[in-house]
C-alpha cells in the first residue's frame, strides 16, 4: 500500500536528516584521515530511489559514486579503479542491521602494449589510447568488472556470479573516462553502450548495470563551507554559483534491480516493505611495494591477506560532519549492527552548537540529549521507511511502495517539500541534502524555533535539467578536452 506521512513523522523525518547531516555541509569526499591516501576506494555518496525512468516503476536504482574531485583533464592514467578492491553495495531487507544481499564488484585491468615503429625499433607509446578510443584496437589499457551476488554474510554467505544479458558472459566492460571531444567524438553514445542487462541471481526479471564516469550531481561550494561555512545562508538558493564540484566527475556503480528482488521481511506497520542500503570498499591487509616493478604497470606492489573495509557510506554526511575526527577512520571500517559504539555523536552532536557560534542569532542549537534523533537516525521515519522491531543502525532506508516522482515534477526538498519519493526516504540525484538539513537544524518544523520560516540554504543548487532522465541518471562526465 502506498505511505502518505504525516505530519508528526515528518518531523522527526527532518529531525533525522538534521542528525545525518549534522547541518551537513558536503557529502563525503576525502572525509576520513586514511581515505585521502586511498582515493580510488573512497565512497562519495549513495543513492537509492525506485526508478523513475518511464516504463521501470517496478525497479529500484542504486548508484554507488566513488574516487571524488576527478579533474576531467587527469591524464595519462585518468581514473581507473582498484583492480585489488571489492566495491559493494549492501541490502538489509529484514532489519536486523545486517546484510541481506550484497552485490560485489571487482575490477580487472586490461591491458595491451602498443608500440610504434621508432626508427626502425618498436617503442611502446606514453598514452592510453593512439586514435579513437571506442574502438578497443587502439586503446592500451581498459577494464572490466565481475557481479557477484551474496546472500547472507558478505564475507561467507552463499555467493553466485551474476551474467551479462548482452554478451552471454560474467564480465562488463567499463568505458574509458572521458579523454575528451578528439578521442571521442560522441561520448555519450559510447559510455551507454556499456549500459548491459544483468541477470541477477534469484531474480526472475533481469536489471541493467553500468560501472563508469559520470558528472558529480551534489551540489556544494567546499572551499567556503570548510572555511567555517563562509556563505550567506539567507540568499538565494542558487546565489553562491555553480558550486565547487561543478567541473569535476566521479565514478557510478549503477544497478537498477527489480524490486520484488530486494524486499524481505521488513515492514512499516502499514505493511509497506522497507529496504536499507549502504556501500563499502575494502582492501587487502597487507601491500609490499616492490622496488623494482616489471613491465605493464604490474609488480609495483603485491597484495594480500584478508579483505579489510576502508570506506562505508549510507546516509549522506555522516562521516564528514557527525562523527569526530579521531573516530573517522574507525567509522569508515565499521558495519551498521555495531553502530551503538557511535551513540554520543548522535545524542550530543556538535555541528548545532558550532552552527550557533558562527550564525548568532540565525542558529540556535537545541537542547541535549537528542532522543529524538536517534529515534529517526537509527531506525528510519515512523510511517514512512520504519520497519517495524528494527534494529538501530545507519543506514539508507527506503520504502519502495511509495510511488515515484517523475523527473520534472520532483521537489529537491524531498519529504520537506512534500514529495514523499525524496530523501530521506532513499536518496536522488536531485535531492538537496545541504539544504534540507540546514533548514531543520534551524528548527523549520518546531513551534517555537525565532527562524523555523526561514529559507536557509548554502546557496548553491543543482540545475536538475543537467540530470539524465533514464538510467543511469547521472549525466554525461565532463570531457578533458578542449578545455574552455
Amino acid at each position: 500500500m502506498n505511505t502518505v506521512i504525516k505530519s508528526s513523522s515528518l518531523a522527526l523525518a527532518i529531525a533525522g536528516v538534521c542528525l545525518t547531516a549534522g547541518a551537513a555541509y558536503a557529502s563525503s569526499h576525502r572525509e576520513a584521515p586514511f581515505i585521502t591516501e586511498a582515493p580510488k576506494v573512497d565512497g562519495t555518496d549513495f543513492y537509492m530511489f525506485r526508478s523513475y525512468e518511464s516504463g521501470r516503476a517496478d525497479f529500484v536504482t542504486l548508484v554507488a559514486n566513488y574516487l571524488p574531485l576527478q579533474d576531467a583533464y587527469g591524464g595519462p592514467n585518468y581514473f581507473d579503479l582498484d583492480e585489488d578492491a571489492v566495491y559493494e553495495i549492501h541490502i538489509d531487507n529484514s532489519g536486523n542491521a545486517r546484510e541481506d544481499i550484497t552485490f560485489q564488484f571487482e575490477m580487472q585491468d586490461i591491458f595491451k602494449d602498443i608500440q610504434l615503429n621508432i626508427g626502425g625499433k618498436m617503442v611502446s607509446v606514453p598514452l592510453k589510447n593512439i586514435g579513437d578510443a571506442s574502438d578497443n584496437a587502439n586503446v592500451q589499457m581498459r577494464q572490466e568488472y565481475r557481479v557477484t551476488v551474496i546472500r547472507g554474510d558478505r564475507r561467507t554467505g552463499s555467493r553466485q556470479t551474476a551474467t551479462n544479458v548482452t554478451t552471454g558472459t560474467d564480465t562488463f566492460a567499463k568505458p574509458l573516462d572521458n579523454i575528451g571531444a578528439k578521442s571521442f567524438t560522441d561520448y555519450g553514445a559510447y559510455a551507454n553502450q556499456h549500459i548491459f542487462g544483468i541477470a541477477i541471481p534469484g531474480c526472475s526479471t533481469e536489471g541493467r548495470v553500468f560501472v563508469g564516469q559520470r558528472k558529480e550531481a551534489f551540489a556544494v561550494n567546499l572551499g567556503e563551507i570548510f572555511d567555517l561555512v563562509n556563505t550567506n545562508p539567507l540568499g538565494p538558493r542558487d546565489g553562491e554559483g555553480a558550486g565547487d564540484l561543478a567541473d569535476k566527475n566521479v565514478t557510478s556503480f549503477a544497478l537498477e534491480v527489480p524490486t520484488t528482488c530486494l524486499t524481505g521481511s521488513a515492514e512499516t506497520t502499514s505493511g509497506d516493505p522497507v529496504i536499507g542500503g549502504w556501500t563499502t570498499a575494502s582492501l587487502r591487509q597487507a601491500r609490499v611495494l616492490n622496488p623494482a616493478p616489471s613491465a605493464a604497470g604490474k609488480g609495483a606492489s603485491v597484495e594480500g591477506g584478508a579483505y579489510t573495509q576502508v570506506s562505508r557510506l549510507g546516509m549522506p554526511l555522516v562521516n564528514e560532519v557527525v562523527i569526530g575526527l579521531k573516530d573517522k577512520d574507525r567509522f569508515n571500517a565499521s558495519e551498521p549492527k555495531d553502530d551503538g559504539q557511535f551513540a554520543t555523536y548522535v545524542t550530543n552532536p556538535t555541528l548545532p552548537a558550532l552552527l550557533e557560534i558562527l550564525f548568532p542569532g540565525v542558529a540556535v542549537a537545541p537542547a541535549t540529549p537528542r532522543n529524538d534523533l536517534v529515534t529517526a537516525f537509527l531506525t528510519g521515519v515512523p510511517d514512512l521507511n520504519s520497519p517495524v522491531g528494527v534494529t538501530g543502525s545507519e543506514m539508507l532506508r527506503l520504502n519502495p511502495n511509495i510511488p515515484a516522482t517523475m523527473a520534472g515534477a520532483q521537489n529537491d526538498l524531498g519529504v520537506l517539500g512534500g514529495d514523499n519519493a525524496g530523501f530521506p526516504n532513499g536518496r536522488r540525484p536531485v535531492d538537496d541534502t545541504i539544504d534540507i538539513a540546514l533548514r531543520v537544524v534551524m528548527g523549520a518544523l518546531t513551534n517555537d524555533a525565532p527562524n523555523k520560516d526561514a529559507p536557509l540554504t548554502d546557496g548553491v543548487q543543482l540545475d536538475p535539467t543537467e540530470l539524465q532522465v533514464v538510467f543511469p541518471y547521472l549525466a554525461t562526465p565532463v570531457a578533458g578536452s578542449p578545455n574552455s
